[in-house]
């Protein structure tokens, strides 16, 4: 099995910065793609960003050229910078890991991000 705890949440005005940390622990040699999704009060849970083990990268519309989203294999960490924060950008991001089929192996506990105006 795949742990994931999350870290790096909080409260930030808007345009201002917050880096969000993943770590993952227990059978890690079955992931292969790692992401960060988010889910908003009343909303359905989104893709925000996802890596792959090679470094590919895929973004959602609403925050490309804001978030960017890394991975230190060494350290089973992933990482979401998210810079030029945006109310909308409210909800509680969750990590998430898959396997190279795309199934999801675990979910991440969730932090909260708001972003005040």
């Amino acid at each position: 099995q795949v742990q994931l705890v999350e870290s790096g949440g909080g409260l930030v005005q808007a345009g201002g910065s917050l880096r969000l940390s993943c770590v993952a622990s227990g059978s890690i040699f079955s992931i292969s793609a790692m992401g960060w999704y988010r889910q908003a009060p009343g909303k359905q849970r989104e893709l925000v960003a996802r890596i792959s083990t090679g470094g590919s990268t895929d973004y959602a519309d609403s925050v490309k050229g804001r978030f960017t989203i890394s991975r230190d294999n060494a350290k089973n960490t992933v990482y979401l910078q998210m810079d030029s924060l945006k109310p909308e950008d409210t909800a509680v991001y969750y990590c998430n890991a898959a396997d190279h089929r795309g199934y999801t192996l675990a979910w991440g506990q969730g932090t909260q991000v708001t972003v005040s105006s």
